[in-house]
This record gives structure tokens, sequence and C-alpha cells, in this order.
């Protein structure tokens, strides 16, 4: 006869709410950031490419707004030379009113 009793997977709780430490926020005014969004997958490449010019281990997986920011999720948490890299993107974007651009930081 066979023994039925098989090892449940643990169960994970998470016990903390809210952002991420792997999500980079970037204020922005709604308008630029439907701007920006609009093209984010193209956005999402560059930004990679930059990264890996600098030899940074951190990707930028996708890319969401909600009402005041952006936020760039990444693999890992970014460091300072990845934000000032993401924040340089950004500003050089066509039609992005910089003056409205705060730098990029973590939650």
């Amino acid at each position: 006869m066979l023994n039925n009793t098989r090892k449940d997977k643990p169960r994970i709780n998470i016990t903390t709410k809210g952002l991420s430490r792997k999500q980079v926020i970037v204020p922005i005014s709604s308008y630029n950031a439907d701007r920006v969004i609009a093209k984010s997958n193209a956005h999402i490449v560059n930004i990679n490419r930059l990264l890996k010019d600098i030899k940074s281990d951190v990707l930028a997986d996708f890319m969401c707004s909600d009402n005041k920011d952006i936020i760039i999720m990444t693999n890992k948490i970014a460091t300072a030379s990845d934000l000032n890299i993401m924040e340089k993107y950004i500003k050089e974007v066509n039609n992005v009113n910089t003056k409205k651009f705060m730098s990029p930081r973590l939650p």
C-alpha cells in the first residue's frame, strides 16, 4: 500500500506592504508620464542598453505609471549609478518637460 502522506510546500506569508526596493520611482507630471508610458517598451530596451554599457547587473523589466510617478521595475536593487542612467535617459526623451521632473529614487 502506498503511503499517502505527502509534504505540502511551505506557504510564504508576505509581511510587508507597499513598494518593493526593486522599483525605481520617477516623480513626474501625469502629462509627461503618459508620454513616456506610451512607448514604454522602447524605453525599457534603451535603458537596459545603457545599463549594460556601464556593466550594471540591474536590468529594467517593465514600466508603469500612476498619477504622479513612473515606476520602473528592476531585477535587482538599483545603485546610485543606475539611477543616474535612468534619470539622464528620461530627461532626454522627446516631449518631456524637464522642469516638472525630479530625480529617480528608491521607495
